[in-house]
Parts: C-alpha cells; structure tokens; sequence
C-alpha cells in the first residue's frame, strides 16, 4: 500500500470580500459573484510569501509523526510564485524543517499542478524503494493586476503532503495525467502579473484537460461516477468545477464538500490539494475518492485515492482553521501582496 501518509494546510487569517474589490472598481458585485462563485478570497500577509506558508503546512504535516525527518528522501515544492526566480525553496524547506542534507530535492512548475504532478513523482520514487518518505509541498501567494478579473480569484494558501508507504491515510489506487501545449495562462521572465486567455481558458482549456484525463483513469480502474463518495476539481473559480463534475456525471453532493474556492479564491497550486483536504475532515474508511488538477500551458493529473481506517488519528481540524479570519480593505490588500 503506497499513498498519503499525513496532511497539512495553511489558510492565511486576512480575507477580502469581492464586493471590497468590485465596488473599487465600479463594478456590480452580485454580477461577480454570480459569475464567478468566489465571495471572498484568503489573503497573506505582506511578511508571508509562498515559502513560510509551506513551512507552516509542512509542519502540520509531520506532525504526531513518529519517523526521523532525515527519513525523507525527497523534497518538492510546487508553486506558481517562489520567493525566488534563481534558488530552489525546496532546499530552504528542508533546512528549516531539520532534514538534514541527504535527500533530493526540486522545485516543481506546471501552473496550478505543479505540485499534483511532484505527487505522481514522489509516490513513484516510493514504490521504487528510493525513498520511504517523500514530502510534496504546494503554495502560493498568487497575483494578479489590479482590475484584471484574476483579482477577484487569485488567493493564497499552502498544503502538504507525506508520502510513504506505513499507516498510509489514503491509499493510492491509480492516476493517470493528459499533457498539451495549449497556453491559456502565462507570465514572461521579467513581467510582474500573469496574463490569460480570457473564455480560452475555459473549453479548451480546463474543461478539455480534466475531462480528458478523468475520463482515461476511470476507464483504467474499471470505474464510474456513483463508485465516488467524493470528486475534486482545480477551483480556478466556483463555477468550473460545478459545471465539470455535471458533464462527467457526477453528482452535486460528491462534489460540493470539496468546493472551498467559495471563501478562499483560487490558491493556484494549493487549490485542488485544499479542495483534497476539506474532504478529509470527514471521508471515512473506504470512501473512495477522485482528484484532478488542472495546470495552464496544460495539463490534469488525476488520481483516484482509497481512505483507510489510519485518517482518524491523522485527520486535521480544517474547518475551524477556514472560520478563523479577518476582513481587510482593498488598499490593506495591495499593501499586504506588495503592489503599493
């Protein structure tokens, strides 16, 4: 058995509310929400970046774990926005974290899979006996240009992953990933906000990716929707996963428990893995369970997990951390994501 050992999350405590946004800019704040199904979105603060949110959500993760930290073998971090363009926040992770210094370790890119895809990568060293444990880190402080429609979604948040083979939470039955040279979303060396595509990011895009790949593994485990107690899409916004899991044949209650991009935005690389872990403050052994990411540029990893009996003594208090927040203004929030 190979799979998700422990969990760990990080929501900032700031929130902004869309109509905070909306009215700054003179638009209709009913219209966003309708449109998007974002009604407010986590915010970090202006001494936080995308690395001490990992630091806090991999922390969460080891923790009650009776392993040596130098019994990870690999590190990966996953983000769309690492504290540095030239220096790998993998290694800085793991110096704070006490590793030691005898394991592999990278930064991972690909949109908002990155980390899904160092998922695929560390169970595999897993099962290949490289590595007992491997750590998967997503985070993302994510940006956006003040008045782009990015605003009202990109988020910040951290999660974390072990990944091993004993007392493993979530078993890993089969995954499958659906890779194209479609660039829907993109930022250039040197160039401080992302740009997209605009509606390209929708059918072409995200829709056609995870259909693809969802598709592929359910035919691979022999499985169908109703087999699912829970489905996890990429939160882009509130409305894409809703409208993938109808298309696919799924159903609003498998779906709807793992939709937190209603009160956290879009936390880019973090987004599918917290929609992941929202599932597990209440999954019960034997549920099975599907997630698929979706990275811009683009690409869906797909996983199809098992829960075991081991989740009760590794099941974390999500929603009372998600309770615990604050409101900011729209000129705090420029403040604390460094535009003014």
């Amino acid at each position: 058995m190979v799979g998700i050992v422990s969990y760990g999350f990080y929501i900032p405590k700031y929130r902004i509310r869309i109509e905070d946004v909306a009215d700054t800019w003179g638009k209709n704040p009913d219209d966003v929400k309708m449109s998007l199904r974002v009604y407010e979105k986590a915010v970090s603060a202006n001494d936080e970046d995308s690395l001490t949110m990992a630091y806090e959500s991999a922390m969460m993760a080891l923790e009650g774990i009776s392993l040596k930290k130098d019994d990870i073998k690999a590190i990966f971090f996953g983000s769309e926005t690492p504290p540095y363009v030239v220096n790998p926040a993998s290694t800085i992770l793991g110096e704070f974290l006490g590793i030691g210094h005898n394991y592999l370790a990278y930064d991972t890119q690909f949109a908002c899979k990155a980390a899904t895809g160092a998922m695929i990568t560390g169970i595999s060293l897993v099962k290949s006996g490289y590595a007992n444990y491997a750590l998967v880190v997503a985070a993302d402080k994510a940006n956006s240009k003040p008045h782009d429609a990015l605003e009202y979604t990109a988020a910040s948040g951290s999660a974390a992953f072990l990944l091993g083979k004993d007392e493993v939470i979530l078993e890993l039955v089969d995954s499958t990933s659906f890779s194209s040279d479609t660039p829907d979303f993109w930022r250039r060396e040197g160039i401080r906000y992302p740009s997209h595509g605009g509606r390209f990011t929708g059918k072409p895009s995200y829709f056609f990716h995870i259909r693809n790949s969802v598709e592929t593994l359910l035919k691979k485990t022999n499985s169908k929707p109703d087999d699912f107690r829970y489905t996890v899409f990429h939160m882009p916004n509130g409305k894409f996963p809703r409208v993938m899991a109808e298309a696919l044949g799924f159903t609003k209650k498998q779906v709807e428990k793992s939709l937190v991009v209603d009160f956290l935005g879009n936390s880019y690389t973090a987004s599918a893995l917290t929609g992941l872990v929202s599932v597990l403050e209440e999954a019960k052994a034997g549920d099975l369970v599907l997630l698929a990411s979706y990275g811009s540029g683009a690409g869906s990893d797909a996983f199809v997990f098992k829960v075991t009996k081991n989740l009760e003594k590794r099941r974390r208090e999500f929603g009372k951390i998600l309770a615990d927040k604050k409101y900011i203004d729209y000129p705090t929030y420029l403040k604390y994501m460094n535009t003014i």
